[in-house]
């Protein structure tokens, strides 16, 4: 197959785009769902909490059931096409106001569908012990970000000046726009053929050993304690920048959702440096365990946090510069990069042929569990101090940080490719 970005399969451009267009319609929605509850549909706080976090959760538990029904039942192409026109219809109902809740339940579904089937295709593009595949998912990792970018500046700066039902509208353009750019693109994926049904604890018995099973359980929860306090971004933090931040450039003031932009922006520029970093260490045979990598990374999101929790208490009653606001969202992002495009790929590759999606699907069960605390976790904004609440988010990633550590062992004992040079065989 003719190699192209990056010196990649044809077909992991393919679903680059796919992936990019589908996040443009995801998070050009889910920028702009707090403030539509909280301005338009007139939602109290901790309700808009709630349900925010119960939305997103939904999200990304679905996909556990849809990734098991793509192994058994539709393939993992037809789950994507089916599953994301399910999403495109949802995201269009969302102009409509009486059926907001009817909405998140339909885009929700279709993810289920959608959200595992494209990543754990990136496996088959790939020959068995390609160090490529491992780093082929930060490229993947961009395509979510350059979507996000493209939908903070066109989503959120639709619904901020001309109304949300012109936001929520351009996000079900962007789904159908992914939607064809991967049926285009077929001729450059492989063919997958169905797995033979079995029941799902017997599948998961013959295919992966105690050891990994137990490496996936110990990721999906620190994963999940990881963001509840990683999803505030899209909750508080953009609760508090609404009224906390001086968002003045002269004249002009700059639209809250480009302050999120930063953070697709920022992946962008920085992923290439990082992907150049590790290739070298790989190339000097220093290969990093990716639990290690994953808990720097909850260390730098938790940093971030306590930079927010010093800007507010410095600040407090009086808006801080947007200048301040724009470097957390660097900080953050950096530390991002490092867990969860990590997260997902080792997930992926651990992943047995015969429950691939399934596999992959139990990563986002994390973050279904992650954002469901995240809601939870919000609750608490109007009954602390905000320098309070941001330092609690830190030690939340500082916990987390901590469970990944502890999981090292593990992941070089089930695989020996994570073990440096010095270690014995």
């Amino acid at each position: 197959m003719k190699e192209t970005w990056f010196g990649h399969p044809r077909g992991l451009t393919v679903l680059f785009f796919t992936n990019m267009w589908e996040q443009f319609s995801f998070y050009g929605m889910r920028a702009i769902l707090v403030y539509y509850m909280t301005k338009q549909l007139l939602l109290a706080q901790d309700s808009s909490s709630i349900i925010y976090g119960i939305y997103t959760g939904c999200a990304y538990f679905t996909p556990l059931i849809g990734g098991f029904i793509a192994d058994r039942v539709l393939g993992k192409k037809r789950a994507i096409i089916i599953g994301g026109s399910v999403m495109a219809l949802g995201h269009f109902m969302m102009t409509q106001e009486p059926l907001f809740y009817v909405a998140l339940v339909t885009i929700a579904i279709g993810n289920g569908l959608f959200l595992p089937s494209l990543p754990s295709q990136i496996r088959d593009l790939y020959k068995p012990g390609d160090p490529r595949a491992g780093r082929a998912y930060n490229v993947y990792y961009v395509g979510v970000n350059i979507g996000g970018f493209l939908a903070m500046l066109v989503c959120g700066a639709l619904g901020e000046t001309l109304g949300w039902h012109w936001g929520f509208g351009a996000a079900g353009v962007g789904m159908v726009t992914g939607l064809l750019f991967y049926l285009w693109g077929q001729r450059y994926l492989p063919a997958q053929a169905l797995q033979p049904r079995a029941q799902l604890p017997s599948a998961i018995r013959e295919t992966m050993s105690r050891d990994t099973l137990l490496l996936l359980f110990g990721l999906g929860v620190a994963v999940a304690v990881f963001r509840s306090a990683y999803e505030q971004v899209g909750n508080t933090v953009a609760l508090w920048a609404d009224v906390g931040v001086d968002k003045m450039v002269g004249q002009f003031s700059i639209p809250m959702t480009w302050f999120i932009s930063l953070n697709p922006l920022c992946v962008m520029l920085i992923t290439p440096f990082l992907l150049a970093w590790w290739r070298k260490r790989e190339a000097a045979g220093i290969p990093q365990v990716p639990t290690q990598r994953m808990a720097t990374g909850a260390l730098i999101v938790g940093a971030s946090y306590l930079f927010l929790a010093a800007l507010s208490w410095k600040a407090g009653n009086v808006a801080i510069h947007w200048q301040w606001f724009a470097l957390f969202w660097v900080v953050l992002t950096f530390g991002e990069l490092f867990i969860l495009p990590t997260g997902i790929g080792l997930f992926a590759r651990l992943a047995p042929q015969r429950l691939g999606a399934t596999t992959v699907a139990s990563w986002f069960l994390a973050t279904f569990a992650g954002n469901l605390a995240a809601g939870l976790v919000g609750t608490l904004w109007t009954r602390m101090s905000h320098p309070a609440f941001f330092t609690l988010l830190a030690a939340i990633c500082m916990v987390s940080a901590v469970g990944l550590r502890l999981m090292d062992a593990r992941a070089r004992q089930v695989s020996p490719e994570f073990r440096p040079q010095t270690d014995p065989d």
